[in-house]
């Protein structure tokens, strides 16, 4: 009997798991967590780009034994390489998750119409009223900053190529001035994805309370600080030694 008991209970339970991805909180639920997965890839990839200014700092810009030349051949590991499936599907199930919790909120708030309700809009914050355009904002350059280094990188490798030069990948986009802002616009809108995001989604997992909502939200900008000062900086350096500015030679002058 109790056998029966037990098994019964464990069908229940399987049920409950299988049935609350189908409701909006589940929906949030794996929508918070894949965007949690991809704060923390973000982390890794600003740490890793980051050598690039530690090597400009350390006269080591362009040297084969040069820090952000090793974080990239420590990226194209194997073991790496085979995280990013892992990544790529994050990067899907975040976007879909997201696209399809922005149409159901749409329909629920009256379509259009929303906008005659202003009550919401005062309370919320600008990055909370427009995340999902932020997110296809993000989303859009990515697609665009693939195609200035993943594509002459990682694919290289994936199809039996040699990667390039990540110094002289990194001078041939930075170098012109307007790529450099249009990064840097980037960046910012990225900041503000990153930082309503990381708390939104410690608060979707249960991480609520008044104390440590105000905590998360602190968290969640100096997150997006980091990620963003950090990428920055690469770009400004990597523009700065593209056009030998501020007695920064170009990796074309180191050869």
């Amino acid at each position: 009997m109790d056998l029966l008991r037990n098994l019964q209970l464990n069908c229940y339970l399987c049920a409950t798991m299988a049935n609350i991805f189908k409701t909006s909180i589940g929906k949030k639920l794996i929508m918070s967590i894949s965007g949690l997965f991809l704060i923390v890839f973000m982390l890794l990839h600003t740490t890793i780009n980051s050598f690039a200014v530690l090597d400009s700092i350390r006269g080591t810009w362009g040297a084969e034994d040069g820090w952000f030349q090793l974080g990239c051949d420590f990226m194209a590991l194997p073991v790496v390489n085979v995280m990013v499936p892992v990544l790529a599907a994050g990067f899907l199930i975040h976007i879909i998750y997201a696209l399809i919790l922005s149409i159901t909120n749409f329909k629920a708030r009256g379509g259009v119409k929303r906008y005659a309700v202003n009550s919401k809009a005062k309370a919320d914050s600008f990055a909370a009223q427009n995340m999902i355009w932020l997110g296809l904002i993000v989303l859009g350059f990515i697609a665009f900053h693939l195609t200035h280094f993943w594509q002459h990188m990682q694919l290289q490798e994936f199809t039996g190529g040699r990667a390039q030069n990540p110094y002289m990948l990194l001078e041939n986009t930075f170098g012109n001035l307007w790529v450099t802002i249009l990064y840097i616009l980037w960046f910012v809108v990225l900041y503000m994805h990153i930082g309503h995001g990381f708390w939104s989604a410690l608060q979707t997992i249960g991480w609520n309370n008044m104390i440590w909502l105000n905590r998360w939200k602190w968290i969640g900008r100096i997150v997006g600080a980091l990620i963003v000062l950090g990428l920055v900086a690469v770009a400004v350096i990597s523009y700065c030694h593209a056009n030998t500015l501020l007695g920064m030679e170009s990796i074309m002058q180191i050869q």
